[in-house]
Parts: C-alpha cells; sequence; structure tokens
C-alpha cells in the first residue's frame, strides 16, 4: 500500500460518509455527545479532520497557506462547527482535498524531511511519507468516532471499510 492509494480510497469513504451525513437531520450533526471543550458533535470532528489535513499537508509540509488561512477562516481549535452550514464545511473540504490530490500529482519525494516546527520538541522532522500517513491515519480514527456517534444518535452509519473500494485481484 502507498500514500495515493490510500489517500484516493480515503476520499472515497469521505464522500460515502459525507453523502450519508447530508441526508441526518441538522439538530443530530450538531448534537453535543462528547464532553470536553473542544470537539462535541459531528460537525465539530468533521471540521477538525478537515483542519488538520489543511495544517500538515499544506501548511507544514507545503509551507503554502492553508485554505484555513484564506477562504475558509474560523477557529479551528474550538471550532463550535454548529455554527457552520454542513455544506460550508464541506465545500472547505473539497478544497483541501482537490489541493492534496494536486500535491500528490507531483509525485512528491516522500523521503524528504519536513520540519516539524515546534509541535513536538523531540523531534524536529519526519518524512513526509511519515507526515502524510500521519493525517491519514488521524483521519481514519476520526471518522470511527463519527460512526459511533451516528450510532448513538440511533442512525446505522455506512459501511467504509477498505475492502469496499478497492478492487480485489483476478484469481490466476
Amino acid at each position: 500500500m502507498n500514500v495515493p492509494e490510500y489517500y484516493d480510497y480515503l476520499t472515497a469513504a469521505r464522500e460515502q460518509l459525507w453523502n450519508f451525513l447530508r441526508a441526518l437531520p441538522v439538530d443530530d450533526l450538531n448534537r453535543d455527545l462528547i464532553p470536553g471543550d473542544r470537539f462535541k458533535n459531528i460537525k465539530d470532528l468533521l471540521l477538525h479532520v478537515i483542519d488538520f489535513e489543511d495544517h500538515w499537508i499544506h501548511g507544514v509540509a507545503r509551507g503554502a497557506n492553508g485554505y484555513l488561512d484564506q477562504d475558509y477562516r474560523h477557529d479551528w481549535r474550538i471550532p463550535h462547527a454548529e455554527q457552520y452550514d454542513l455544506a460550508w464545511i464541506l465545500s472547505y473540504g473539497r478544497s483541501v482535498q482537490a489541493e492534496t490530490r494536486r500535491f500528490l500529482a507531483t509525485q512528491p519525494n516522500l523521503d524528504s524531511e519536513v520540519a516539524l516546527i515546534s509541535d513536538d520538541p523531540e523531534v524536529s522532522t519526519v518524512s513526509l511519507d511519515q507526515l502524510l500517513w500521519n493525517v491519514m491515519t488521524h483521519e481514519v480514527r476520526h471518522t470511527a468516532q463519527i460512526a459511533l456517534l451516528i450510532r448513538m444518535l440511533g442512525h446505522t452509519p455506512p459501511w467504509l471499510d477498505y475492502l469496499r473500494f478497492t478492487r480485489p485481484k483476478a484469481l490466476r
């Protein structure tokens, strides 16, 4: 498995999840089910996943201003995503996803070192490959949380397993 293949899976699973979330009542998307200060509901987690990809891939790895700094300004620390329409969050997600796809299409050197700035004082750099896998596994973890919240609200979440989106090899 490689980064572009796995990112293709994530984007396909993401589309399924986004389509499913569009059909849920807005009150369910905004219902606080997780105690704490930051990510309390489905929309908070959804926005956080997009912010994380935007920050790490576009802000840190590419050194570019991400979409958060341009067209989708919001408080990424404590998002209070209930104030945003789901369509706005998904539009932000599509913008970040398209930029990530463009970046991966350039076939960047995955062994290149990426400075982490001050996020982890023990490790000053990681490979681009490590950073990308960190972003992708982060999304998988939070997607599982979203699926659990969907179940807690009494709905059946979409089936997002990897094998649903990959084509098996033919037997010889």
